[in-house]
Order: C-alpha cells, then sequence, then structure tokens
C-alpha cells in the first residue's frame, strides 16, 4: 500500500471516528440549545466562504475578475427568485460576457 492510501485510509477512519463520537457521547439527549443554533449556521457560513475564495482568490492573490459580475448576476437572479438552474446559466452567461469584453 502507497503511502498516500495509507494517509485516506487513516483520514477515513478519523472522520468515521469523529462522526460516531456525537450519538455515543450524547445518546439520546437533544444538543444543547445554544449548540443547536450554532450547528444551524455553519452549512451558510461554509458555503459563504468557499463561494467567496472560489470568486475573488487566484493562489494566494485577491482578484477581481469575470467570476465576481458572474456571482453579482446570480446573486441578482436569486433576489428574483429565479429558478437555480437559471442562476447557474445567467451567472455562466454573465462571466462569459465578461471574459469576451476582456475583464478578466
Amino acid at each position: 500500500m502507497s503511502e498516500s492510501w495509507a494517509i485516506v485510509l487513516a483520514v477515513g477512519a478519523g472522520t468515521m471516528a469523529i462522526k460516531a463520537a456525537g450519538p455515543v457521547l450524547l445518546g439520546s439527549r437533544p444538543l444543547p440549545a445554544q449548540v443547536q443554533r450554532v450547528v444551524a449556521l455553519l452549512a451558510p457560513a461554509l458555503l459563504a466562504a468557499l463561494v467567496a475564495t472560489a470568486a475573488l482568490a487566484s493562489g494566494q492573490q485577491l482578484v477581481i475578475d469575470a467570476r465576481l459580475l458572474g456571482l453579482a448576476a446570480a446573486a441578482v437572479a436569486l433576489a428574483l427568485r429565479a429558478p437555480v438552474l437559471l442562476v447557474g446559466a445567467i451567472a455562466a452567461a454573465a462571466a462569459a460576457v465578461a471574459r469576451l469584453a476582456g475583464l478578466g
């Protein structure tokens, strides 16, 4: 087995152990209210961080290019309650037009 596969298996085992720790430690008791509020906010915060990183970063640099215009177009489409598939198409079209115009 290569070193890479050993690392993958170790990380997988660690992930399973962490996931199993919650039910084992808590049993059938519900999470405290403060913890539930924090857990509810984790997914949106992580998604926002990933989107911001994908839209504004290029390696170690902060860049403003066509991706940001696509993101802005998607935000407008979402605010207008467009279907998600249409939002993706609008964002891609806006970024493509910006690149054709030479904005990155």
